[in-house]
């Protein structure tokens, strides 16, 4: 097949998609496809190029990727490199490489490729591409939204709410949640922007960080525990994976320099608490309508308490992600786990 594997963006996670592009690219190329790595925002060549053959020329006009930094990407100098200066998100020819290819793998992260934007606009355009649809997307990617989905569907998530930037308070006694506290961004990933506030005078440090990023945050309890995530392939969860990492919490470095974390698949846990803890992800992904693959993430207390934090509609597939660990212990190849998003993915087409 003739494959896109789009990545980049203009997300706080442009770089980690590179990663995951990069991979899913060199996997799929051995499993003998044609397979350019593009830049969503970035594009290929001007928008009169001719682009007959390009598919013969993969290497040529593929993104070279590059190791993961330890900081967040600057998005500001990324917008200032492209050539056109268009206002428009996709780039020169990307949605035309994209409608030439038999279907786009989407290995973008964070807001632009998981708020259902790009799904949205790739169905209009007759496009087939890999994962969720645009509304569960957009529906997960929202972690307000999603708190909100969880309580009602009986999923236990920690006890938060939404600030938007036009509402803020700094005063941490007229707030609804206690210290200690969470503060995150709204539709942010890779934990940036994150911040755990022990007292009073980190809260408006936290707030400043995460409003920096976004218009609108959730703060929620802190619930000190250990981390867990499960993966959900066609609405089955895999073995659940607990992740510990040697210093502070999971946040973007720990996730994604190597050696930062041990991460253990299947977890050490009862087999009644790894099956309930599979149960509330399967319930996850029948509840967004994440009917490709996804991955929740939960935090078990010290007194065996559950809670679920949020949904990834489109996981990581880096040297350190978690769904291919998972993947790997039920006896599935990184090779493999691709082939296998892809043809859920086309089934869905041509049903």
């Amino acid at each position: 097949m003739d494959i896109i594997v789009l990545a980049g963006g203009l997300s706080t996670e442009r770089d980690v998609s590179f990663k995951t592009g990069g991979m899913v690219t060199d996997a799929l190329r051995e499993n003998g496809h044609r397979v350019i790595l593009l830049d969503v925002f970035m594009g290929y060549g001007k928008e009169e190029e001719e682009l007959s053959g390009i598919f013969d020329r993969t290497e040529q006009v593929s993104v070279k990727p590059q190791d993961i930094p330890t900081e967040a990407p600057d998005l500001a100098a990324v917008r200032a490199g492209r050539e056109d200066q268009s206002d428009c998100f996709f780039g020169p020819n990307v949605i035309e490489l994209c409608r030439m290819a038999d279907i786009v793998f989407m290995a973008l992260h964070g807001e632009d490729g998981e708020n259902g934007k790009i799904q949205a606009a790739f169905d209009l355009f007759g496009i087939r591409y890999t994962g969720s649809d645009y509304l569960g997307s957009a529906l997960a990617m929202n972690k307000g939204i999603a708190k909100k989905l969880f309580a009602d569907a009986g999923i236990p998530t920690p006890a938060g709410f939404v600030m938007k930037r036009e509402n803020r308070t700094d005063n941490v006694s007229a707030l609804p949640v206690k210290l200690p506290c969470v503060v995150k961004p709204c539709s942010g990933g890779s934990s940036i922007g994150v911040t755990i506030v022990r007292d009073e005078r980190e809260f408006a440090a936290a707030l400043d960080e995460a409003f920096r990023l976004e218009d609108e945050l959730v703060i929620e309890e802190y619930v000190q525990g250990r981390e867990f995530s499960v993966a959900i392939i066609e609405h089955r969860a895999l073995p659940v994976i607990e992740i510990a990492p040697r210093e502070g919490f999971y946040d973007y470095r720990n996730k994604y320099q190597a050696g930062s974390t041990v991460e253990t698949c299947p977890a050490d846990l009862p087999r009644e608490v790894s099956n309930m803890m599979r149960a509330y992800a399967e319930k996850t992904a029948e509840l967004f309508g994440l009917d490709t693959y996804s991955r929740a993430d939960f935090l078990l207390n010290e007194q065996g308490g559950m809670f679920c934090l949020e949904v990834n509609t489109l996981p990581g597939m880096t040297p350190t992600s978690l769904l291919p660990q998972e993947a790997q212990v039920v006896g599935m190849t990184f090779n493999q786990l691709c082939e296998k998003i892809i043809a859920i993915s086309l089934a869905k087409y041509e049903g």
